[in-house]
């Protein structure tokens, strides 16, 4: 007994040693983490059940059947964060690249599979060269496999993807089906093609990093949700994110003790809207003001920066926040903003999270580049996400809410359940200046008598008194007793039951 004892622990000895002590090194020296050391960082202390340590590849093609690694370039298994169950993988680069093989992938599809069947989220932790070429098509099978595991998991439990590395071809559909995906400044990339191919078909000469970097992904394309400084924030920040999501979608979300009373009141909120209609204002001050403990996670922080997208708590359980942002392009939707906001608001209902929403937005981005961009069919996705969404919907108007972007940003026609209003609110079809244009047109060579239409315009409609009296708006209230507001509303809707009719699934606008 006690030498298959001593052989196992050589083999554990072994596998945890990945390509070897000399390809540890070199990826410290790149600073990063080894796949084991990502998830000691992850997950609770002692608290990882490996799966699969010794599973071997099968390829005897090119010399491979000389040359095998257990754990075949993936570590798996389950463990804790805070004390809840999640399943996790982490490529192992010093093994093959982390290249995928038709094992690997059987190992991501096996912890995939039991995370469905308990209800436990999945941390992907990607650090790939991508397909194993010694195994041509059957790797490709292996991503196959894993994609459609992404599909039937996608909105069943919360699926995040770490890109700690590279992440390429096929790779990378895996991590964009799931719902988050994180990064690492100057350290990960992600792209279907790789800088060479891009030189060789179009010409472009380009690096990894500008190609498909954490720059590149946060910024311009919003394909990543956010990055971190290196590996070890990345984990550290992932483990406060994890926090604030479900377990799976039939549980509820999760609540934390606080001490923040419900009933503070906040006086500066009285004032954060500026008395012209055309002055700017930080809407995260409002946002970090009415949540717990000013605690608010912020999602694609610097992409499409007209709204805001998160997480925060009340009263120790987690809701979502949409929030129109004045201090950029006024708050306007445009393309960007839109698919931005749709998909967090479709991942909240997926997850029984509710959505609280915070309006300020003087329309739709104007413009031929938008139009001919799609704007129309872009716009239609954040009103559709609305309109389907079960889950408690409240929505306070700070201050514009104009036109077609009033009905779309959670309004009371699209079963908004609590719709509030500021007193400095402004509901109309437009602004006053632009309605007299229109309306007034036959006087608009007399300044005078415009200034005055427009005073009047702005008397009767620029604020929140004729759509409350259409019951739109539910309650005009203090900006400084906002949170005590929502709390409120949150409670009364706590046990909401709301179905949609029955469908296979609906059209949205992709």
């Amino acid at each position: 007994m006690q030498d298959i004892i001593n052989q196992l622990e050589e083999k554990r000895q072994a596998a945890r040693l990945g390509g070897g002590q000399k390809r540890i090194d070199a990826q410290h020296a790149k600073g990063r983490l080894t796949a084991r050391e990502r998830i000691d960082l992850l997950l609770d202390k002692d608290s990882f059940q490996e799966w699969d340590m010794f599973v071997e590849h099968r390829c005897t093609d090119f010399s491979m059947a000389d040359s095998k690694i257990p754990g075949d370039g993936v570590v798996t298994g389950f463990g804790t964060i805070h004390g809840r169950l999640v399943f996790t993988f982490s490529q192992d680069f010093t093994v093959y690249g982390g290249s995928l093989s038709e094992t690997h992938a059987e190992k991501i599809g096996k912890v995939m599979d039991q995370a469905m069947k308990v209800g436990a989220p999945v941390i992907g932790i990607n650090d790939s060269g991508g397909a194993r070429i010694q195994e041509g098509v059957a790797s490709l099978g292996g991503y196959g496999d894993i994609f459609q595991r992404n599909v039937m998991a996608s909105g069943v439990i919360p699926q995040i993807s770490l890109i700690m590395g590279p992440c390429a071809g096929g790779a990378v559909y895996s991590p964009a089906i799931t719902d988050f995906i994180f990064m690492v400044r100057d350290s990960s990339y992600m792209f279907v093609t790789g800088p060479d191919v891009a030189r060789t078909v179009t010409h472009e000469d380009i690096s990894a990093e500008q190609l498909g970097g954490s720059v590149a992904h946060t910024e311009q394309s919003g394909v990543a949700d956010g990055a971190f400084q290196n590996d070890i924030e990345a984990c550290l920040m992932l483990r406060r994110f994890f926090d604030f999501l479900p377990a799976n979608n039939r549980s509820k979300v999760p609540v934390r003790t606080t001490n923040d009373d419900r009933y503070r009141e906040e006086p500066s909120l009285d004032t954060l809207v500026p008395d012209d209609p055309n002055q700017p204002y930080d809407v995260k001050e409002l946002i970090v003001k009415i949540v717990d403990d000013e605690d608010f996670f912020e999602l694609k922080p610097d992409h499409a920066k007209n709204i805001v997208i998160g997480f925060g708590r009340m009263e120790g359980a987690t809701i979502g926040i949409v929030a129109n942002q004045p201090l950029v392009l006024a708050g306007c939707l445009d393309i960007l903003s839109s698919i931005k906001a749709a998909r967090f608001v479709r991942f909240c209902d997926a997850f029984g999270i509710p959505v609280v929403t915070l309006v300020d937005v003087p329309g739709f981005m104007p413009g031929s580049a938008q139009e001919h961009g799609g704007i129309i069919k872009h716009g239609a996705k954040v009103l559709y996400a609305y309109a389907e969404a079960t889950i408690p919907k409240v929505t306070v108007i700070t201050r514009k809410a104009y036109g077609g972007a009033y009905d779309v940003m959670s309004s009371k026609h699209l079963r908004g359940d609590v719709n509030f209003a500021w007193p400095s609110a402004e509901i109309a079809v437009m602004g006053s200046k632009g309605a007299v244009e229109i309306i007034f047109r036959s006087e608009m060579n007399d300044q005078e008598k415009i200034a005055a239409r427009i005073d009047e315009y702005q008397a009767k409609f620029a604020n929140p008194f004729i759509a409350a009296s259409r019951g739109f708006v539910d309650n005009v209230i203090l900006p400084r007793r906002t949170r005590l507001r929502i709390c409120e509303s949150l409670e009364m809707l706590r046990n909401k039951k709301l179905e949609n009719p029955w469908r296979k699934h609906g059209n949205i606008p992709l």
